[in-house]
C-alpha cells in the first residue's frame, strides 16, 4: 500500500487531522487517512490507541462543518504486529466542507490532488456552495410534525443503544428551526412513504400476481420486512446426481441484501418515489431513484467508493446493523455477481439478478467445484431428483449458515416454531444430505 488520491499516511495524530479530512470530504471519491504509518507506509503503531480513536471522533464530528455525521468511520487495524488507525472518509454530498474556525475560506476549504492536499481557490469554493443541493432531506420540513419513533427505539436498543430525549438533535432530525425534516419523517413510526414488492407470472410486466405493499412505518421496519418477504421467495432448489448434490438460491442471499439496503438508503426521496423490488419467472429486478452523486464516477462506484445520498439514513442504518462498513455492500455484490447487473437509465438505477448461473463472475466459476458449491454440499449415491423444501426448513438453512453454533432452542426462539417441528425439519435435511451437525444439538 502506498499513499494516493486516496490513502495518506501520517506517523501521529496531529494538527493537520481536519485539514486532511476536509480534502477527502471535498474529492470525487473519498479515501482513508491511516495514523501510526511512515511515508513509506512502515508500521509505527500508535501509543494510547483507544484515547487517540475517540480524539479523533470527536474532532472531525465538531470541527468540521457541514455535518460529517454518517461520512466516516475509524478502525482500529493491526500491521506487522502493530495496531493501527484507518480513518475512511466519504465524499460529501454538501461541499465545501471547511475546518470550522477557518470558515468557507482557502485556508478552510482543502481538496485532495494526487497523492497531495491543495487549499481551494475562492472561485472553486463558490461555485461548490452555488451548486450544493438545496433540496437535501435534512432541509426539507416533514409534512408531518406530531411524529413518533417508538420502533425506531426498539431497533436502536436491540442493539445495544439508547436513543435518549435529544436523539432528534444528534441524529440530525431537525430542520435549523427546529422542525422534524424529511428524515424524521422516513424513520417516524408513521409516514406516507409506501414500498411495493410485484410478483410476475413471467419474465415480463405481462401477468401481474401479486403485489405486497411494506411502507407507512419507519423505513427501518419496512427494510426488515422487505428483506424477510424477497428472503421467502428466493427458494431454495436441490439437486442431486449420481456423483454429488447441490443446492443454491435463485440470487446469491447476502448480494441480494445488500443491494435492497442500498438502493433504500441511496434513493432520493425528494422526487417522492420509493424504491421497487420486482420478481419474475426468471430474474429480480431492484429499481431506485437518483443518479450517481455528483462527481461519482462508474468506476468509483463498483470500486466500493462511498459517496451516500442520505448520509443521516446511512447512520441510523449503520447505527441498527443494517451496513457494516461504509462502501462494503457493493463489493459484496460484485464478489458473485459482474458489473452488468447494473443498468443506468435516466434518473434510475436498476439491478437485475438473473436466475441463471451464467451470471456467476467467471472467476467464481474458475475456482475448484467444491469452493463453487455451498458448505452443505454433499456427495450422494442416489439418483438424480429434486428436493422440496418447506419454508421453515429453508429458514432453517439461513439461520443455521449464519450461525454454525445455533442450537435447536435457539432456532425455535428465532423462527417462532416448536421444538419438535424443529427436530422433524433438521432430521428431514440430515436424511437428505442438506445439512450435516456436529456437536450438542441442545
Amino acid at each position: 500500500m502506498i499513499e494516493s488520491h486516496r490513502v495518506e499516511f501520517k506517523r501521529e495524530l496531529s494538527a493537520k487531522l481536519e485539514a486532511e479530512v476536509v480534502a477527502f470530504l471535498n474529492s470525487p471519491e473519498g479515501g482513508t487517512v491511516y495514523i501510526g504509518l511512515d511515508d513509506r507506509g512502515i508500521p509505527l503503531g500508535v501509543d494510547d490507541i483507544d484515547t487517540t480513536q475517540l480524539k479523533i471522533i470527536n474532532r472531525v464530528k465538531n470541527n468540521i462543518l457541514p455535518s460529517t455525521l454518517g461520512l466516516f468511520e475509524v478502525r482500529i487495524e493491526e500491521k506487522e504486529g502493530k495496531q493501527i488507525i484507518a480513518l475512511a472518509i466519504s465524499s460529501g454530498t454538501e461541499k465545501p466542507y471547511y475546518i470550522k474556525k477557518n470558515g468557507m475560506s482557502p485556508k478552510g476549504c482543502h481538496i485532495r490532488v494526487g497523492n497531495s492536499r491543495q487549499e481551494m481557490s475562492q472561485n472553486m469554493i463558490d461555485d461548490l456552495y452555488s451548486s450544493r443541493v438545496r433540496n437535501s432531506l435534512n432541509r426539507i420540513v416533514s409534512p408531518r410534525q406530531d411524529l413518533t419513533f417508538a420502533q425506531l427505539k426498539i431497533y436502536y436498543e436491540e442493539n445495544g443503544l439508547t436513543l435518549n430525549e435529544n436523539f432528534a438533535k444528534t441524529l440530525e432530525l431537525l430542520t435549523a428551526d427546529g422542525k422534524y425534516n424529511y428524515n424524521a419523517y422516513l424513520l417516524a413510526d408513521n409516514n406516507g412513504l409506501s414500498m411495493k414488492v410485484a410478483k410476475y407470472a413471467g419474465s415480463n410486466k405481462v401477468d401481474l400476481i401479486e403485489i405486497a405493499e411494506f411502507g407507512y412505518c419507519s423505513i427501518i421496519k419496512a427494510t426488515q420486512n422487505i428483506l424477510n418477504k424477497l428472503n421467502l421467495e428466493n427458494i431454495t432448489k436441490a439437486k442431486i446426481t449420481s456423483t454429488l448434490r447441490e443446492e443454491s438460491r435463485l440470487v446469491d442471499p447476502r448480494a441480494l441484501r445488500e443491494a435492497v439496503i442500498n438502493a433504500i438508503v441511496h434513493n432520493d426521496y425528494s422526487t417522492e418515489i420509493p424504491p421497487l423490488f420486482e420478481i419474475f419467472s426468471d430474474k429480480m429486478i431492484i429499481t431506485s431513484t437518483g443518479n450517481l452523486p455528483q462527481g461519482l464516477t462508474k468506476e468509483a462506484f463498483f470500486s466500493g467508493v462511498s459517496a451516500p445520498r442520505n448520509k443521516e439514513l446511512m447512520r441510523v442504518f449503520k447505527d441498527v446493523k443494517l451496513v457494516e462498513q461504509l462502501g462494503s455492500g457493493m463489493l459484496r455484490i460484485l464478489d458473485k455477481y459482474d458489473r452488468s447487473i447494473f443498468k443506468f437509465i435516466g434518473n434510475f438505477i436498476k439491478v437485475e439478478f438473473k436466475f441463471v448461473d451464467e451470471n456467476i463472475n467467471d472467476t467464481k466459476k474458475d475456482q475448484d467445484v467444491s469452493k463453487k458449491r455451498p458448505r452443505n454440499v454433499q456427495e450422494t449415491t442416489n439418483k438424480e431428483k429434486s428436493i422440496l423444501l418447506s419454508n421453515s426448513q429453508k429458514r432453517i438453512i439461513e439461520e443455521m449458515s449464519l450461525n454454525k453454533q445455533i442450537t435447536i432452542k435457539d432456532l425455535a426462539e428465532k423462527l417462532n416454531y416448536g421444538t419438535t417441528k424443529i427436530k422433524t425439519d433438521i432430521k428431514y435435511l440430515r436424511e437428505n444430505g442438506i445439512i450435516s451437525r456436529t456437536g450438542s444439538t441442545k
